[in-house]
């Protein structure tokens, strides 16, 4: 369409062996909305002759941000979508090179995100991105290299720490711009009026321009003595621009307006309304039928007085996100109605089952191996958010469903968010203005930072709260003032409500449930692992008093006797 964008690509590659490349280099342009909204997208990596993994580093980052930039939700914009796909690939690829030899996911990586009139470029690393316009050519990224012994390598690059600076620049564009990526390998051969010279040559074939740069970048190579190099070129032509826009894209929440109050029997969208599942200040969830394919749903929608609020409206888009990218039998899944829908709302498919307060009120007999079974599905749940760097934040019973067949659905993602780097201060206030429970960590109530480790605690409640029907501490943790009433929070052996639980599985949910997050377990496997370890057991022989476990109460006995021998000895003087 003449009012899209439009662009034009080339690309060349040469290299002693193929298969060894330590380059990898793509470009993806969407149609239709896709490309309206998020853009087209060029990307190329390079990691270090000396990496073992080089090939695999460069094309997992390539394919990775290809993948995830164009899933994120339609409401962000582009620097928000590709920064932190690119921190999640970055902490990705830095946790998987601590656990192989001989080589790491390191890579220097450029992205150019194109969306509507202009240009984002995110940098780390020293792969190279020029700008050809007019006879002007500029580099637009800078090198961030670290000379050692003589070798440079690349500094700032993804996966070499687990925090990592991203350079950021946007541009604006115009028709008949060419931008250049490539990698250091060239740096020596070419200079910039090589550069102008091979491409204008002949700019309406951008492939064979490439190749001309490419059999250049070699014969000067050669002649200089390393011609074991290997060259990539990538060239991205702007063909045509799109008109300029007084609206910004991504607000779907503003094209579509929120749904009015609904009662059973009321419909919307052809959608037939069966029952209200739920009122609150935030939200409305329905259960409806669509008639022409006969099948039930849950429709949830924003409360109808906050439909001025876009800040929650855009959270609401997000819950969708969370729902669609999830992909995990434990987590409810997200529906598409059969029609287009005139309102805001989405569907998830309807669980038929009973939460899983109501599952424990009609079972008062399950056995310890059923409750923990019940336990793993849900902590399979809450893995399955964490590994797309997904905070839940309202774990609880009534968020819990159980279905006919007895397997665990977590259905509720009003508070999720992804992961931050402030701390997860936006999470924090998310979850307190929709409300804390019994369940939630003390960190929530102090204003601490939050993380997994807090749907850890969160996850350790509840499954307290399965086995024994009561809660591990007497002074609920969402009811903290200040640092000074952690005192007050003395773990409740589970084993105290509940003799049938064994002592290690006990002391797996006290460490969970420490007061303080930096002493739970260092990762939520290594918790649901405690969980597995103590079903296959046999409740073992309790050892310790409960004095000892309780050290309170000793130290008060402890008190006690040493009084009482302080006046014996006084009488028998």
């Amino acid at each position: 369409m003449e009012s899209e964008l439009s662009l034009s690509v080339g690309q060349a590659f040469v290299a002693p062996e193929r298969r060894h490349h330590r380059s990898s280099m793509s470009v993806r342009i969407p149609e239709g909305q896709l490309l309206r909204i998020k853009g087209a997208s060029a990307l190329i990596s390079d990691s270090t002759s000396r990496n073992a993994l080089a090939k695999q580093a460069g094309d997992l980052s390539v394919r990775g941000f290809l993948t995830d930039y164009f899933s994120t939700p339609d409401h962000w914009d582009v620097k928000t979508s590709a920064t932190r796909v690119l921190r999640a690939l970055n902490s990705w690829c830095y946790s998987q090179s601590g656990q192989v030899r001989g080589g790491s996911y390191i890579t220097s990586c450029s992205a150019m995100v194109y969306q509507g009139r202009l240009a984002h470029l995110f940098h780390m690393g020293d792969t190279l991105v020029f700008r050809l316009r007019g006879a002007e050519f500029e580099q637009l990224s800078r090198d961030h290299v670290t000379d050692l012994g003589g070798y440079r390598y690349p500094s700032r690059a993804l996966g070499l720490d687990g925090n990592i600076d991203i350079d950021y620049v946007e541009l604006p564009l115009k028709q008949g711009d060419i931008f250049l990526f490539t990698t250091q390998a060239v740096r020596g051969t070419l200079m910039p009026s090589d550069y102008v010279q091979l491409i204008r040559q002949d700019a309406s074939d951008l492939n064979a321009a490439c190749e001309r740069l490419a059999d250049t970048a070699q014969a000067r190579a050669q002649e200089r003595g390393y011609g074991g190099e290997q060259f990539c070129f990538q060239l991205v032509r702007i063909d045509h621009l799109p008109e300029e826009e007084k609206d910004q894209p991504g607000k779907l929440y503003g094209d579509l307006p929120v749904p009015p109050e609904l009662s059973p029997g009321d419909r919307l969208d052809g959608l037939e309304v069966l029952e209200v599942l739920s009122r609150n200040a935030q939200s409305r969830v329905y259960r409806v039928r669509e008639p022409r394919l006969q099948r039930e749903m849950v429709l949830k929608a924003p409360s109808p007085e906050l439909s001025t609020r876009n800040a929650y409206l855009e959270h609401f888009m997000l819950q969708k996100w969370v729902v669609e990218r999830v992909n995990s039998p434990f987590v409810a899944k997200v529906m598409e109605p059969s029609r287009p829908r005139r309102y805001l709302y989405y569907m998830m498919a309807y669980v038929e089952g009973e939460r899983l307060s109501d599952w424990v009120q009609r079972h008062p007999q399950a056995s310890i191996p059923q409750r923990l079974d019940i336990a793993l599905q849900l902590g399979k749940a809450v893995q399955a958010l964490h590994r797309r760097d997904l905070l839940h934040q309202q774990i609880h019973p009534d968020n819990i469903m159980i279905d006919t067949h007895g397997q665990v659905v977590l259905t509720d993602f009003s508070a999720c968010r992804l992961r931050e780097g402030d701390g997860h201060k936006r999470s924090r206030e998310l979850a307190r203005e929709l409300g804390l429970t019994e369940h939630s960590a003390p960190e929530y109530a102090l204003d601490d930072d939050v993380g997994r480790r807090s749907d850890q605690y969160a996850l350790a409640s509840t499954i307290y709260w399965l086995l024994t029907g009561e809660q591990p501490y007497a002074f609920a943790p969402h009811q903290l003032r200040s640092h000074t009433d952690l005192e007050q929070l003395t773990y409740r052996s589970a084993r105290d409500f509940n003799p049938e639980v064994g002592d290690e599985l006990d002391e797996a949910l006290r460490r969970a449930l420490d007061p303080q997050r930096a002493l739970r377990f260092r990762r939520l496997s290594e918790f649901l692992y405690a969980l597995r370890n103590a079903q296959g057991r046999g409740r073992p022989k309790r050892t310790h008093h409960r004095l000892w476990r309780e050290p309170v109460r000793l130290w008060q006995g402890l008190t006690v006797v040493l009084l009482l021998l302080l006046t014996l000895s006084w009488l028998l003087r």
